[in-house]
């Protein structure tokens, strides 16, 4: 399944990525060190066990005979996908290391020479002369254009799991505005189910700018990707998490022990957004009923936020007046605060079920829209809030689906034009003008159901969306005959404009 897709702004990659320094000793021992903790944490304690793992640990620390130039890793990862074991998590890392017997790797055996004599002998004066040597040039300037980025590509991130395995795909849409291809330029694994994805381009390794990715999963954590870096295998940066875990055995029983990192969530991250004003500030919601601020420049939270009694399933930053956030529950509440009043409890709205997206009207800043489980999508006007509004104060309300809306967008260059996609299978394009919304077109793109869609901005007719199939699914919403009469006035200008 695809579970969140963000749309990287043109521009924003580098043209030819870089690719991952190999991991150092240090690290290659960290891996293996984190493949013992882990294993030991799958079975039941039993006395003695801490003594194990630390003679277990001694010995790992005792293996000076590792190399640190990332070959073996590669050889590794090929060692446990033979085995079956995928590659993808630090166990089957751990293991490949051991199937190559590293501790022998550079011995050799004197006793059977395979080559030395014969054609390879041959003495060449330079290697312009030697015809079995390529042109290293051309083969690098093969490379190069197999990794390439044009100018001209959309670039497009999801947040994808099959079979135990999750990863990031970073997608090349080619010719978005005409007969577009589309194909997977990298992947990027990942330890945890991924739930939601925010693209930020602070520029958290210096610079001016950058092009991550963050991501939230069903750990308590949230990952900072390097979207211009190929074969990364550790996030820049992560905010929380996990810092220590133990075991202790009572009687028959096993209980387990967490301690969180500092200001950490103590829930899966459901909800990411990125403060375009502030490129600095990413906010976050959680099965912990908490919304916290971030500073990536810092990896600090600056604010925790407990105004929902369930789990918090969305956060949006108002385009306009970058301090202003909204964040949506469980509780059937959304509720808006601002941060230049944070003693201020903020503005709330009633909805009859869980809240399941929200967006703010680009064109707008009074306007907000949030789907709900139920299948609705309610409007709202924030200039009608009080402290405690009542689910009259809604400017609309679309029975929209059948089953949960589980993502909207609006569209950032046609006012009015929003998409939403549901787990009936179905993506609908509204107009909402006049706050008296109709359905202008609706069609089964084949993703199954339908977990997240979103308008490109540099694109503005071409939507993606992903669900339950994991296949990334493109719609010419223009090709549409209905959006071509209603709006193709909008896409004979000349580009949309800038985002704030």
């Amino acid at each position: 399944m695809i579970s969140s897709i963000s749309w990287v702004p043109k521009g924003a990659s580098k043209s030819v990525p870089s690719v991952a320094d190999p991991p150092s000793k240090e690290e290659i021992e960290e891996i293996k060190k984190l493949a013992l903790l882990e294993k030991s944490s799958d079975v039941e304690v039993q006395e003695g066990n801490e003594d194990m793992s630390e003679e277990g640990n001694e010995d790992m620390s005792d293996d000076d005979d590792v190399t640190g130039q990332g070959e073996e890793v590669e050889r590794a990862l090929g060692a446990a996908s033979a085995l079956g074991k995928g590659g993808s998590s630090v166990h089957d890392i751990a293991d490949g290391l051991d199937e190559l017997n590293m501790d022998e790797y550079d011995e050799e055996d004197d006793a059977i020479e395979l080559f030395g004599s014969g054609i390879g002998d041959t003495y060449y004066p330079s290697n312009e002369l030697d015809p079995y040597l390529k042109d290293k040039n051309d083969e690098d300037s093969e490379e190069i254009e197999d990794i390439m980025i044009k100018a001209d590509d959309a670039v497009v991130v999801c947040a994808h799991n099959e079979d135990d395995v999750n990863h990031l795909l970073v997608c090349i849409v080619e010719d978005p505005d005409g007969d577009s291809n589309m194909y997977v330029h990298h992947e990027i694994l990942i330890p945890a189910f991924p739930l939601c994805t925010a693209w930020l381009d602070c520029p958290i390794k210096g610079g001016e700018k950058g092009n991550f990715i963050a991501v939230g999963s069903m750990e308590p954590e949230i990952e900072i990707w390097d979207l211009d870096i190929i074969d990364e295998v550790q996030p820049s940066l992560t905010l929380g998490g996990i810092a220590e875990t133990k075991k202790k055995k009572k009687g028959k029983k096993v209980k387990k022990s967490v301690t969180y990192k500092e200001d950490s969530h103590t829930g899966a991250v459901l909800a990411l957004a990125w403060n375009k004003g502030f490129r600095n500030i990413l906010a976050s919601g959680s099965a912990d009923k908490t919304v916290k601020i971030w500073d990536v420049s810092t990896g600090k939270c600056k604010l925790t936020m407990d105004h929902h009694t369930d789990k918090v399933q969305a956060v949006a930053w108002n385009h306009h007046e970058h301090e202003v956030l909204l964040s949506g529950s469980f509780d059937h509440t959304v509720v808006m605060r601002d941060g230049r009043v944070p003693s201020h409890s903020g503005f709330k709205w009633s909805v009859t079920a869980d809240v399941e997206s929200l967006a703010w009207n680009p064109h707008d800043q009074h306007l907000f829209v949030a789907s709900l489980e139920n299948g609705t999508v309610v409007g709202f006007d924030i200039r009608t809030a009080t402290s405690n509004s009542s689910s009259d104060s809604k400017t609309f309300t679309i029975h929209a689906h059948d089953k949960a809306v589980c993502a909207i967008s609006y569209n950032p260059l046609v006012p009015n034009l929003f998409a939403t996609g549901s787990e009936d299978k179905m993506v609908k394009l509204w107009d909402l003008s006049n706050n008296q919304p109709s359905c202008i077109a609706s069609q089964n793109r084949k993703a199954g159901s339908v977990f997240t869609v979103s308008f490109s901005e540099d694109s503005p007719f071409l939507l993606a969306l992903a669900g339950s199939k994991g296949n990334l699914e493109l719609w010419d919403t223009l090709s549409d005959a209905a959006v071509s009469k209603r709006y193709g006035k909008y896409a004979r200008q000349n580009k949309a404009p800038a985002s704030t």
